[in-house]
């Protein structure tokens, strides 16, 4: 399997899928829309892969030999921060929501189709660029006991480090960035996923649900990230 990245220039995706033919078809239209595609097909080397290669983007099959998806995005999330992409079952919801806790950053159902993985794909390394972006302002925000670091994209609890995924931590920066003000779902997909909510895609409750517990949040009385039923989610800026 040819997997020669012979342009600098052009951004690196890293195929993690079993299903030749489907690796390659989708490495071709990638290929064609001006992209570097490396490929691998062992769940068992998916860790090793990504730490080695540092892809700007990871599309990770679900269902792998020797290691599954779930378990590889789990094991490299502390080592990558760049975006993950994974496929999913099209009708397995809890397959969604797992990858989402474990750190996956969008979905995608297959059969895939290759103009929405590619939309997908870009929506998310846009987003990435525009954090990047934003970032270099180099801002801190704080709220009694909680601080959170754009530049570092860290954020501290009474001084203590909280382990957030890249996706989290996007998400808590949105909200705490609008503290005082609802944002609505549809806000909140278009400014961290490129997307139109569907209004029923749970992803952005799942973060919301794990960041909760993070941030000294009440999961069951929250009074940092309040839900505003039927309009979306409230960064509440003096508790």
């Amino acid at each position: 399997m040819d997997d020669s990245l012979d342009s600098k220039q052009k951004d690196l995706v890293l195929i993690v899928e079993d299903d030749e033919r489907l690796a390659n078809l989708t490495r071709e239209y990638l290929e064609t829309n001006g992209f570097r595609v490396a490929i691998e097909a062992d769940g068992t080397h998916g860790v090793e892969r990504i730490i080695e290669l540092e892809p700007d983007i990871v599309i990770l099959d679900l269902m792998l030999p020797g290691e599954d998806g779930l378990s590889i995005c789990r094991r490299v999330r502390p080592q990558y921060a760049g975006p993950i992409l994974m496929l999913t079952a099209r009708t397995d919801d809890m397959d969604q929501v797992l990858g989402l806790e474990m750190g996956a950053d969008d979905y995608v159902p297959k059969p895939v189709q290759p103009r929405v993985l590619l939309a997908r794909m870009r929506a998310l390394m846009r987003r990435s660029d525009q954090l990047e972006s934003s970032n270099s302002g180099a801002a801190r925000l704080t709220f009694n006991d909680l601080l959170i670091d754009s530049a570092t994209r860290e954020a501290w609890l009474s001084n203590e480090r909280i382990d957030l995924t890249s996706a989290e931590f996007d998400l808590l920066w949105l909200l705490a960035d609008n503290a005082g003000r609802v944002l609505t779902r549809e806000e909140i997909f278009s400014a961290l996923r490129g997307i139109k909510y569907d209004g029923q895609d749970r992803s952005i409750d799942v973060r919301v649900s794990r960041i909760r517990p993070k941030i000294g949040d009440d999961p069951n009385q929250p009074h940092r990230i309040k839900t505003v039923r039927s309009k979306g989610y409230l960064f509440v800026k003096d508790v």
